[in-house]
């Protein structure tokens, strides 16, 4: 097996933890904060997803591009620091 794909399988492994218990988490507490974090965990393993999908060549990324970059794969990169800078801010808030 090529040790890229194995590298991406074991990510998806570990991130789907993550996300699983994120959700688990998002049950028990219930804020703001905490929602955008599981927001920021979900969106990261879809990037992840998203990536292993266009490695594979079952999907391309966007022609349209900023700064040389495809916009979908810059929206997977942003989104998920977007969430988790959001969560902490509001978190901060609370306090």
């Amino acid at each position: 097996m090529e040790p890229k794909i194995l590298l991406f399988i074991i990510k998806l492994v570990a991130g789907g933890i993550v996300a699983f218990l994120a959700i688990l988490l998002m049950s028990k507490k219930r804020s703001a904060g905490w929602a955008f974090m599981v927001s920021g965990f979900l969106f990261s393993y879809a990037s992840l997803v998203y990536e292993l999908l266009i490695e594979l060549g079952v999907l391309t990324a966007t022609k349209y591009g900023l700064w040389g970059i495809p916009v979908s794969t810059l929206i997977c990169a942003a989104l998920p620091s977007v969430c988790f800078i959001i969560a902490f801010i509001t978190m901060l808030a609370e306090r």
